[in-house]
């Protein structure tokens, strides 16, 4: 009788812990004013499994840092040289939430090659005489990064200010064996793991990752864009492996941009004081005009999402977007629509089969929605396309770390550039036809089982 009262009285207990944490995680939804489709989403995964959908929610469930140990808003500044004239709407929406307005006189160069990415990496480690600060999604311990590292040792030993910033989720085995790095800090470079996996987990924000790739060398050569550092991205050598992707070299004024961005990133994962980047030289360095963008937890609003909704609807004459995973929200997938519909020249350039197969799931059914209203869909055959970059019309290029999905937009810590020069939107358009030419444009129609749980997917995408 006495243990039939003890089970009778935990099973309740349990019951109703569930019932009161399912209503203050509602009410917490309900505060942080969240889309209907993600309080959705989110309440099917408390029906479905209510206790991990609880656990789950908590920590990995919220958008913007809300406790006082938050990292700090990130305002970045400019040198003094910024233009004054608006480049188009697109710089407009993005000046009027805050963000830095065009800075000119840049140099820019399109690397799309993976062994010219891997050389000119080493070339700024090797050339490098004050400092080196590297912040990036993914390191891989591989024989690409063991070049790198022992390169990163070298200039540390030479009295160079080695920093290595990587995220903890997205490079989880470097983060619990870091091995790797011993020779590294030995010379004295530092290295850093952003946002740790292992706090509690009401400290915890591992939902809210640092996906920002920035190489900065002397605080005047800056390398970005979608290449992380692992064999995948980049090498000495050609090989099947290596995944199709780009970054960028620039010096001037974006480069003050991204070193005030990586500051900000370094003194929150150090818990130091937010270091002062150099000012660049007044000298020209090129014609490019850049506008550096961030996006994440860190930055007030949705700038970069409002500024990409704002350049589909007013586009003319294309959009030509370049992306690994898509996996929109509907004001986003509803203007790309919107834009074809205008006869406007939309395209979505991505890999018939990315690494990912729930990525793959998430997607197929938005880019069936976008085949359906006659959206020209290039599946490209290659190797793994990782690159991310948007072509609007012959007005701006973004280029940068950000995907198309939930996680990029409105999640992770991310930071593009726009271009607005002619050359460079040349460069970009020639990049991105080569994917074309080597691509199918149709899906394969789908199975019945293979369609539901395509559309099932679409409740989950949200949290993906």
């Amino acid at each position: 009788m006495g243990n039939s009262l003890f089970e009778f009285l935990l099973l309740h207990s349990i019951l109703i812990v569930g019932e009161i944490l399912i209503v203050m995680t509602l009410l917490h939804m309900l505060y942080q004013r969240r889309t209907p489709t993600s309080m959705i989403s989110w309440l099917l995964f408390m029906v479905a499994l209510p206790y991990v959908a609880i656990v789950l929610y908590f920590m990995i469930g919220t958008r913007k840092q809300p406790t006082k140990n938050n990292k700090s808003a990130l305002t970045l500044k400019n040198s003094g040289t910024e233009s004054t004239i608006e480049a188009n709407t697109i710089d407009g929406i993005l000046r009027s939430n805050g963000i830095t307005g065009v800075s000119q006189h840049n140099s820019f160069k399109l690397i799309t090659d993976s062994v010219i990415a891997f050389e000119s990496m080493i070339d700024a480690i090797n050339n490098s005489k004050k400092s080196i600060s590297m912040s990036t999604y993914v390191f891989n311990d591989d024989p690409v990064t063991k070049e790198i590292i022992t390169a990163l040792t070298q200039k540390a030993a030479q009295g160079v200010h080695v920093r290595l910033l990587i995220d903890s989720m997205g490079s989880y085995k470097s983060y619990f064996f870091q091995g790797a790095f011993k020779e590294l800090r030995a010379a004295g470079g530092e290295v850093y793991f952003f946002m740790p996996l292992l706090r509690l987990p009401y400290q915890n924000y591992i939902n809210l990752r640092n996906h920002r790739k920035i190489y900065l060398f002397d605080e005047t050569l800056l390398l970005s864009g979608g290449m992380n550092l692992s064999a995948e991205y980049m090498g000495p050598s050609k090989s099947d492996e290596q995944w199709e992707d780009v970054l960028f070299k620039s010096t001037g004024e974006a480069t003050y941009q991204y070193a005030q961005v990586f500051e900000d990133d370094w003194a929150y994962a150090t818990k130091s004081t937010v270091r002062q980047a150099s000012l660049p030289t007044q000298d020209e360095q090129g014609n490019a005009y850049i506008q550096v963008v961030p996006s994440g937890p860190d930055i007030k609003g949705d700038a970069l999402y409002e500024a990409l909704i704002s350049a589909i609807h007013t586009a003319k004459k294309r959009i030509w977007i370049v992306t690994p995973y898509f996996v929109p929200d509907e004001s986003l997938l509803y203007a790309l629509k919107i834009a074809k519909h205008k006869g406007v020249d939309v395209k979505l350039i991505t890999p018939k089969a990315s690494n990912h197969l729930i990525a793959d799931l998430s997607r197929s059914s938005y880019m069936r929605e976008l085949q359906e209203n006659n959206i020209d869909l290039v599946l490209y055959k290659g190797n793994m396309l990782h690159a991310k970059a948007i072509l609007f019309d012959d007005l701006a290029t973004m280029i940068g770390s950000v995907n198309i999905d939930n996680r990029s937009l409105l999640l992770n810590y991310e930071v593009v550039s726009f271009a607005y020069s002619e050359e460079i939107i040349r460069n970009v358009e020639t990049w991105m036809k080569g994917f074309i030419n080597n691509a199918d444009h149709t899906m394969p129609s789908p199975t019945k089982r293979r369609r539901i749980l395509e559309n099932f997917m679409r409740i989950l995408a949200p949290q993906l």
